[in-house]
């Protein structure tokens, strides 16, 4: 799934999971590696990391045909300036948010990336800075519904188990 726009690139894809032999834990059995590259005008990193379980990830595609259809509220950061992603996972790796709409279906997306997934020069033990390294990227519901398309269509390969 590519999220991006003219600046910004967030390619994430389901590789496989975590534990190729089912154990018989809902948990184990159903972890995905989910590899990511990202492209900003700071800089270029990527991850590979065990960070969502299946039903997690369907949730993505999910939240961004609702994004497309309008039906999700611009999230603002709170008193303290904190930002909070209105769709997280148990593994605070990637979780989304909305950051603006405007009225011709245009969205800003922020990509929340944490802990593994978080720019080399973000990463630290620091656990108070979840959720607030952002990547934004504007995009037109036609783009967000190819996106989570495409994101289904690389789940289609990773069933529950």
């Amino acid at each position: 799934m590519l999220l991006n726009d003219p600046a910004i690139s967030v390619d994430l894809r389901p590789v496989r999971y975590q534990f190729a032999e089912v154990r018989g834990d809902s948990y184990d059995d159903n972890w995905l590696i989910i590899d990511g590259t990202v492209t900003t005008p700071e800089g270029s990193w990527s991850f590979a990391d065990p960070c969502l379980l299946t039903d997690e990830a369907r949730q993505i595609a999910a939240w961004l045909r609702a994004v497309a259809a309008g039906t999700v509220a611009v999230t603002e950061p709170d008193a303290e300036g904190e930002l909070s992603p209105d769709t997280w996972f148990i593994e605070p790796l990637v979780a989304f948010s909305l950051a603006d709409r405007s009225e011709d279906g245009h969205a800003v997306i922020r990509i929340h990336l944490s802990l593994e997934a978080a720019p080399p020069w973000q990463q630290g033990d620091d656990r108070a800075d979840i959720y607030q390294y952002v990547v934004e990227v504007g995009m037109d519901s036609a783009a967000l519904l190819h996106a989570a398309d495409q994101w289904d269509l690389a789940l289609a390969s990773f069933p529950s188990r």
